[in-house]
């Protein structure tokens, strides 16, 4: 992964109910894990249901992304505006509970059910996709860099932090200060004002985009979306947010954007699922 440059508890009980539907759903599913046509319709839709109630739904807007900040790295600057159409995104990072569930393994280097699922690559993550959808009928997928960083910021409820829903790191990450070196379950933290959790801290995110370095200018876009336009067998570098465990606070502004191969696997990396909102 390429270095940066520089370098409430009342809703908790909400993302620990979801992780404990989660198990439920996971035990059914486990044991049917290798073979998708075995699981029941039932189960698929006990599945669905439970990942549709952790996804927050991102208004249409427009949004500030990246910075003018003198300690911003060059691929953050400059800010510019983005107009983004309404998407959906989960409030906690996707669990080696239910990555095993559907794919049958799970070779995370820190185990733990209710952890981020970690060290599989964004290719990983698009099998996976693949059979979660398969499975429940949906069109889940990673957000794109401008998804990602408007939802970190708050999405329309923004209140200007300088980390995703705190200017206090403390309150709303795990990071260099207070991880331990290591994972911790998702959902423990403070959320943003959207309600995510995670998104500072913890693990690193892939998104759906190729990184460019140079890709910032003060151009406005609507909807953008970097890709190189290769298969997703191919390999090439992509794109990820949030910062993780080993991170400092000055690596770790909503802001930070990094990079990865495709192919990497790192204990580090982890990520979420979005989806449109099809009813726009």
């Amino acid at each position: 992964m390429i270095k940066p440059n520089n370098i409430q508890i009342s809703k908790q009980w909400q993302a620990n109910a979801f992780l404990i539907l989660i198990f439920y759903c996971a035990t059914a599913l486990s044991s049917y894990a290798v073979e998708a046509n075995k699981i029941t319709d039932a189960m698929a839709d006990e599945l669905t249901l439970q990942l549709r109630n952790n996804m927050v739904k991102v208004n249409t807007s427009s949004f500030v992304m990246g910075t003018d900040e003198e300690e911003a790295g060059d691929r953050e600057k400059p800010a510019h505006t983005v107009t983004l159409d309404g998407f959906y995104i989960a409030k906690t990072e996707v669990t080696q509970e239910l990555f095993s569930a559907v794919m049958g393994w799970n070779l995370s280097y820190f185990k733990c059910n209710a952890c981020p699922v970690n060290n599989i690559s964004w290719k990983n993550m698009q099998s996976f996709i693949t059979r979660l959808n398969e499975i429940t009928g949906q069109t889940f997928r990673l957000p794109t860099e401008a998804e990602w960083e408007f939802a970190a910021k708050g999405g329309t409820k923004s209140q200007g932090y300088k980390y995703s829903g705190s200017n206090n790191i403390d309150e709303v990450a795990w990071y260099a200060k207070n991880s331990t070196r290591k994972l911790h379950p998702v959902g423990l933290k403070k959320p943003n004002e959207l309600g995510l959790y995670d998104m500072t801290g913890n693990v690193w995110e892939f998104c759906q985009d190729d990184m460019n370095l140079d890709l910032y200018s003060k151009a406005s876009r609507v909807n953008p979306i970097y890709s190189l336009g290769l298969p997703n067998e191919a390999t090439s570098l992509k794109v990820v947010r949030g910062s993780g465990y080993e991170f400092n606070a000055n690596e770790s502004q909503v802001y930070r954007r990094d990079g990865a191969t495709s192919n990497v696997r790192m204990p580090d990396i982890g990520f979420r699922l979005a989806m449109d909102d099809i009813s726009e």
